[in-house]
């Protein structure tokens, strides 16, 4: 049996849901989960569907493209079809922070994490041995002001050879460039070690610290040209109070930083997000 997730938006119009379901119907395929939600104020349709296909004539090549010619053409939808018997290939880019890296490779080990991890590329080597720990090819890919063009290049070439479907930043320290960032658009996810919008910067805990807060919290987004403004995907907080030092604030936001990027990972792998006007919908 094949099965497929399909994702919708576009205007909102009358006969959208019909018009799917009933093209479901009409490819002898079993809905085993649907979601939509409209935006009133800007008129826009969204709209989460799995579905099975029990006979064998119908392939999710096939429906894909009656869907294309049919369905979608009718009502002007921006939609993507995921084959859900595929698995995403995800590559890793790390620095020299290792929970993050520790969490995602474990989670993956267990099971917890739907995706492939063909490839971890950092601006360092200091994480190699981790790599290896998990038998990932490890490439370490200088990247600074004076060899960015050298390194784009290289990182652009490795995410091709390994055909990479979409990228985690576990803690790289690097901006991503303007060419790799259309190459995956709303397809690289960052976790901030902030609440964002809320003290944005280098050391969020310590200007957390600073101000007396009595929460703190991690923001994964999509990365976007405009630093740490991407559309938000996951956050989760964490209170603290006077009794805590900056030691405990970086332990607790750490804390904070793997189970944030983990729902993150899983949410874009199961493909339950759609983006629009920097904002994300997430399905549950």
């Amino acid at each position: 049996m094949q099965n497929f997730t399909l994702l919708i938006h576009c205007s909102d119009q009358k006969g959208i849901v019909a018009a799917v379901t009933n093209f479901i119907v009409q490819v002898e395929g079993n809905i085993i989960y649907l979601d939509q939600n409209v935006v009133i104020e800007q008129n826009v349709f969204f709209m989460r569907l799995e579905c099975d296909l029990s006979n064998s004539k119908h392939t999710v090549a096939s429906v894909r493209e009656e869907f294309s010619s049919t369905i979608a053409t009718q009502f002007n939808m921006s939609w993507e079809f995921y084959n859900q018997g595929t698995k995403p290939r995800m590559a890793i880019f790390v620095s020299k922070y290792t929970h993050c890296l520790f969490d995602i490779l474990g989670r993956h080990s267990s099971g917890e994490l739907n995706v492939e991890i063909p490839v971890i590329i950092s601006n360092h080597d200091d994480l190699r041995p981790i790599a290896e720990q998990f038998n990932i090819p490890f490439y370490h890919v200088p990247f600074s002001k004076d060899n960015k063009i050298e390194g784009e290049k290289k990182q652009i070439e490795l995410l091709a050879q390994y055909e990479i479907n979409f990228i985690v930043l576990a803690r790289y320290m690097q901006i991503i460039t303007p060419k790799l960032i259309s190459i995956y658009e709303n397809k690289i996810i960052n976790i901030h070690h902030s609440f964002l919008p809320a003290f944005p910067g280098a050391k969020p805990y310590h200007s957390a610290f600073k101000r007396g807060v009595k929460i703190i919290g991690a923001t994964s987004h999509y990365v976007t040209e405009e630093l740490d403004e991407g559309p938000i995907i996951e956050q989760d907080i964490s209170r603290v109070s006077h009794v805590n030092s900056v030691e405990d604030f970086i332990m607790k936001g750490k804390d904070l930083e793997r189970t944030v990027l983990a729902r993150a990972i899983n949410l874009h792998a199961e493909r339950k997000i759609l983006t629009y006007c920097n904002k994300t919908v997430v399905f549950h």
